[in-house]
């Protein structure tokens, strides 16, 4: 065998190698975190996403900012102490979604990430996802209002102890986050759903990415 042959032999080697290492190498390097603006009628908060902890979560939430299925959303419920009717344990969040006239059009539920594997809490500003179900997720997420273990993996909120999906955190408008919270709803109704509704919801203009 030339020379010649030898060495494009171990060229090809080499770019065979390094094509089946790339995407092991890719999913080893840190993903950047995303910056989202939610823009609504009391105010802007903008949000940090986290894809290397909540890759799969992250992912979802921002294909539905990308296709605008948040534009012209809204901010329908928000949970304080005192309107938990059914709740013998007690959180505080605000929870939006999608633009009403898009709630048919939306993607496939997702497996839920859970805290103990991502290590994101629910903390003071966390953003997180709603759910039933452990993997029934689309698009519904909320923020929490101080911290909530009881959303966390082996919290009791949701009875399976699976904990809810957080994905990120506030980084600025938390004061328009209360401001929603304590807008005005029906806290003397008997049950959560029709207490913790916000009437009239809170108008979320547009939900797009920080260039």
């Amino acid at each position: 065998m030339t020379r010649s042959r030898v060495l494009a032999g171990a060229v090809a080697a080499l770019v065979a190698t390094a094509a089946a290492l790339a995407p092991l190498l890719a999913s080893a390097q840190p993903r950047a975190k995303v910056r989202v603006r939610v823009q609504t009628t009391l105010g802007d908060i903008v949000l940090e996403l986290d894809p290397a902890k909540a890759p799969g979560t992250t992912t979802n939430f921002l294909r539905y900012v990308d296709a605008g299925h948040y534009d012209a959303g809204i901010f329908h419920r928000t949970v304080k102490m005192d309107n938990q009717p059914e709740s013998k344990i007690k959180i505080e969040v605000i929870q939006a979604g999608v633009n009403p006239a898009k709630a048919k059009e939306g993607f496939p539920a997702i497996p839920l990430e859970r805290t103990s594997v991502t290590g994101l809490k629910h903390v003071d500003g966390a953003v997180s996802m709603a759910r039933g179900t452990a993997d029934s997720a689309t698009s519904g997420w909320f923020i929490c209002i101080n911290d909530q273990p009881s959303l966390d993996f082996g919290g009791l909120r949701n009875p399976d102890g699976q904990g809810f999906a957080a994905f990120g955190r506030v980084i600025s408008g938390m004061d328009v986050v209360r401001k929603i919270q304590q807008a005005p709803s029906s806290s003397d109704r008997k049950t959560n759903t029709e207490a913790q509704k916000l009437t009239p919801p809170i108008a979320v203009t547009k939900v797009s990415r920080v260039q």
